[in-house]
């Protein structure tokens, strides 16, 4: 990528938008850079100002969800020093982001398979630095005797899981608001490992 402009900035967030609504609406494989091309008024030859392949641009969107994922949760439990609070910290941020950002949860999920081997274990390594910060503050806060943990990688793997699960169905207006939704869900999970949010509170 070249030329890192407040106009070559945007260019290339449209073109990571635009690429993510092709690629969730019609997959990966049947999108051409053309199409991006098109759907954000530039050539195909502008779009190598900002990629340097099509694979580039899936491990783009890909990679830049998980980062912002990661620098969201870091940030909500950074300034908390209860480990159930950190714990209740990360659930809050985790699902909302997963509802929020269903689009791109969608493509990570179902276009891995589409980045060869190297650029595939980028975003698997980024996934497991995300399990691990689960793991970790699911044991921090079982340390402090405030969680029972029967086993901290499937309790984060469920956690994982429920958000994903949550980009699937959830759709803003819907039966359930998002408030609701990420209370419910936190105070499930809490149960599950022998704490309630109402324990967080205090």
């Amino acid at each position: 990528m070249v030329g890192i402009t407040a106009g070559g900035q945007a260019t290339a967030d449209a073109i990571r938008r635009e690429a993510a609504d092709l690629f969730s609406t019609h997959g990966y494989e049947a999108t051409s850079l053309r199409q991006v091309a098109a759907k954000c008024g530039i050539t195909v030859g502008s779009l190598y100002n900002h990629i340097s392949s099509k694979e580039d641009l899936l491990l783009q969107i890909m990679g830049g969800t998980m980062d912002e994922l990661t620098a969201q949760v870091a940030a909500a439990v950074e300034s908390v020093e209860d480990p159930l609070e950190r714990l209740v910290a990360f659930l809050s941020n985790h699902i909302s982001f997963h509802a929020e950002q269903a689009q791109r949860v969608f493509i990570g999920n179902s276009e891995l398979r589409s980045l060869p081997a190297d650029l595939r274990a980028e975003i698997t390594a980024k996934r497991r630095a995300y399990r691990r910060q689960v793991e970790e503050l699911i044991l921090e806060a079982a340390k402090a005797g405030q969680t029972e943990v029967v086993n901290a990688r499937l309790h984060a793997y469920n956690i994982i899981a429920i958000g994903t699960d949550v980009a699937t169905w959830y759709r803003p207006g819907g039966e359930f608001s998002l408030e609701r939704i990420v209370k419910d869900y936190t105070e499930i999970i809490l149960r599950s490992l022998g704490a309630s949010a109402k324990a967080a509170s205090h």
